[in-house]
């Protein structure tokens, strides 16, 4: 159920064989990433539960889910890329169908992390499901 965008990202990870081969490429999704103007990096985006400041923009078109987002972390930029890769474009209604605990589980993403950090993606997981069932 995956987008093509994030299997791609599956396949790359197969080549990598450890986990700091992993972090560097996450990092390096999230500095390939537009930075969000500061002008939407307001309290409504701002996600809570994460360690660092995450952010993000939501929007739907044509029903189609869409977002953005930033963090001051270069980690979590990186997370936020793939989280990008998984939801963004997908019909909004298939959003919250998306296990992404398996899919991440799939990059070897949620043995790596810190518990801070898996707690922040959990929290960034939970706001993109939240706004896409608000808006189907």
């Amino acid at each position: 159920m995956a987008q093509q965008a994030f299997e791609d990202v599956v396949e790359d990870f197969e080549f990598l064989d450890d986990w700091e081969d992993r972090y560097r490429m996450v990092i390096e999704m999230g500095k390939a990433m537009e930075p969000l103007p500061d002008a939407l990096k307001v309290p409504a985006t701002r996600v809570e539960g994460c360690a660092s400041q995450v952010w993000l923009h939501p929007r739907i078109e044509d029903g189609t889910f869409h977002f953005e987002g930033d963090s001051d972390a270069l980690i979590v930029r990186g997370l936020i890329a793939v989280l990008h890769r998984l939801y963004d474009g997908l019909p909004v209604a298939e959003v919250p169908a998306v296990d992404a605990k398996a899919e991440m589980g799939r990059l070897g993403l949620t043995e790596a992390l810190s518990a801070q950090r898996s707690n922040g993606l959990r929290a960034m997981i939970e706001r993109i499901r939240t706004e896409a069932a608000n808006a189907a």
